[in-house]
């Protein structure tokens, strides 16, 4: 049974030469086919920002009691509902908050998604909408998350193709 209350506060917030360090998380999954058959079709959860007009991924603050693998975990369940497997750092960002003039280190994951909650610690405050890679790059408001999401479809296509190639090598040997 998942948590259903967001961590809330500042005073375990991880700092590192004065920039609060944020985990995220891109949500994925592949698209089950009309045939109820999962398809290579990739798709990325979205979540709105609380106050509901703009798109992005799940993050929020790194805290000193956890793992930067945990907080990216937490950040997916309390902001989408969504739970799954923790994947490769996809990178580490410096940007600007917009909102509060000061510079933020970014930190984003792959989180491929094993279940999908009806009830979620921040679901009377979000919307999520599942949707493609490309539609996602459009929709999301923040540069170094559209980063984060070109590095996860390069990683996923570029794994795909080896597989594709490893089974054909199989067949012809």
């Amino acid at each position: 049974m998942a948590c259903l209350v967001a961590r809330t506060g500042r005073e375990l917030q991880r700092y590192n030469m004065g920039r609060r360090q944020v985990v995220g998380c891109i949500p994925y999954r592949y698209k089950n086919g009309s045939d109820g058959a999962i398809s290579d079709e990739l798709e990325v959860l979205v979540i709105t920002s609380q106050k509901g007009n703009a798109f992005m991924f799940p993050k929020g603050g790194w805290e000193l009691d956890e793992s930067v693998e945990e907080a990216a975990s937490r950040e997916s369940l309390e902001e989408a509902g969504v739970v799954g497997n923790v994947e490769c750092e996809l990178g580490k960002w410096s940007f600007m908050s917009k909102s509060q003039e000061t510079y933020y280190e970014g930190y984003m994951f792959p989180l491929f998604v094993k279940e999908q909650l009806d009830l979620w610690p921040e679901k009377n405050v979000r919307q999520r909408i599942w949707m493609s890679a490309a539609k996602a790059r459009d929709a999301c408001q923040h540069w170094w998350m559209k980063e984060a999401l070109d590095i996860l479809v390069e990683r996923l296509t570029s794994a795909q193709k080896q597989e594709e190639e490893d089974a054909l090598a199989c067949s012809l040997s």
